[in-house]
């Protein structure tokens, strides 16, 4: 078995408010990657990251080929979340990937190694998630509420998220050709009859996608520093 991290990064994240893409923005020091792929990297049975990244992608620094003693190696991602994935997958040749957006740097050890444990145990693979825990409000016309929401069942999908490469692969390819909705890739295995499991993940990590994500991002580093 072979595991690696798919870490698609090709898109720009222009919420964030910055003219450089969200992933390579300082976050204590090093850059919102940088400390993705360390926390990828860092554990024992992830043998190397696959990193998807824009063709005209300037920023990816040359220097960044390794880390803890483990390769790093990119390729051009595509004009989606999804397409990325799916370039870097074939890329690869593992037989488990585990994906994880590149602005998502909190990731914790003990929640990496309950989805890989999940996924690669499972036919289904599975994703980190997170118990709604707000009050949903259903709208009519985005200012009116209809109902509320029973909240019991609903999660909120995080990454990483492990499937069996081929698998994944397959499901993209269906789901893409059909042109179905692929916003993680738990849709796409979704898509084509697949149930994965969900493994309950720390609230606290987030996706840089805002000025605001970047400043709780940075006193969440402090606290657990």
């Amino acid at each position: 078995m072979s595991i690696w991290a798919i870490v698609p990064a090709a898109g720009r994240g222009t919420r964030v408010g910055s003219a450089l893409p969200k992933q390579y923005l300082t976050l204590a020091g090093r850059s919102i990657l940088e400390h993705t792929l360390s926390a990828l990297l860092s554990h024992e049975l992830i043998a190397g990251a696959m990193v998807a990244i824009a063709a005209d992608d300037v920023d990816f620094p040359s220097s960044l080929t390794s880390l803890c003693g483990k390769p790093i190696v990119t390729c051009v991602g595509g004009e989606t979340r999804a397409h990325s994935v799916l370039n870097a997958l074939r890329a690869s040749s593992c037989t488990h990937a585990v994906v994880h957006d590149a602005a998502r740097p909190l990731l914790s050890a003990d929640d990496l190694s309950a989805v890989i444990a999940a996924g690669v145990s499972s036919s289904t693979g599975a994703l980190l998630a997170s118990p709604v825990a707000d009050t949903l409000k259903l709208s009519s016309d985005s200012s009116h509420v209809v109902r509320t929401v029973d909240r019991s069942s609903l999660w909120r999908a995080l990454t990483p998220q492990v499937f069996e490469r081929d698998a994944l692969i397959a499901a993209l390819d269906s789901a893409l050709f059909a042109g179905a909705s692929v916003t993680d890739e738990a849709s796409a295995m979704e898509f084509v009859g697949v149930s994965p499991l969900l493994v309950e993940g720390r609230a606290d990590n987030i996706k840089v996608t805002t000025p605001g994500d970047l400043a709780m991002a940075e006193f969440i580093l402090a606290q657990r520093s």
